[in-house]
Formats: structure tokens, C-alpha cells, sequence
């Protein structure tokens, strides 16, 4: 067996993990606004614990991101930058399985 053939499933495995990440990362997105317009709100025990679960996997990777890039007009856009990274690592490995893929041919 060749080395693609066991390094493909890593890559698919690391594309479902980007992709729910993804998924992630809009929940916290549309959570906040839902918070800052008082429609959900903190008091309720669910809200609050999808909130801190959300959080503390969305917080680490975005931290770094608004140290460098503050609000703009009051908007935090770093969920935008996180996903437009999300998005080019997920087309890097796409070309890089698509590479081994073609080599093993």
C-alpha cells in the first residue's frame, strides 16, 4: 500500500473537523446577535451553556485575530477572517489529497 493511501482518510478526517468548526463558528456569530438584540438571553441555563461550549471553542482562534484586528464601527468581523482561513486551509488540503491522489494513479 502506498503512503496515500493511509494519508487521504487523515485529510478527509481534518475536512469533516474544518467543516463542523465551520459550523461552529456561524452558531456563535448568529448567538451574539441574538444576544446583543435581547431575543436569547443569559439568564436561561441553556442558552448560557451553548454559549460557554461555543465560546470556549471559538475563543482560542479568535483571540489572536481581534488583537490585530480591532472592531471596525463597533462590528467584530473576526469570525469573517476566521472562516475566510478556514475556508483556504480546507482548499489546501483538497489540492494536497487531490495531489496524492493523482500520483498514486
Amino acid at each position: 500500500m502506498s503512503a496515500a493511501a493511509f494519508i487521504i482518510p487523515v485529510f478527509r478526517v481534518l475536512d469533516m473537523a474544518l467543516d463542523l468548526y465551520w459550523w461552529v463558528i456561524i452558531i456563535m456569530a448568529v448567538m451574539s446577535w441574538l444576544l446583543a438584540f435581547d431575543v436569547i438571553n443569559m439568564r436561561n441555563d441553556f442558552v448560557r451553556s451553548i454559549w460557554n461550549g461555543v465560546n470556549a471553542l471559538t475563543e482560542p482562534a479568535l483571540r489572536p485575530i481581534r488583537r490585530f484586528l480591532p472592531p471596525i464601527g463597533g462590528m467584530d468581523i473576526s469570525p469573517i477572517v476566521l472562516l475566510l482561513l478556514l475556508s483556504f486551509i480546507q482548499m489546501e488540503l483538497n489540492a494536497l489529497a487531490r495531489a496524492l491522489i493523482a500520483s498514486t494513479v
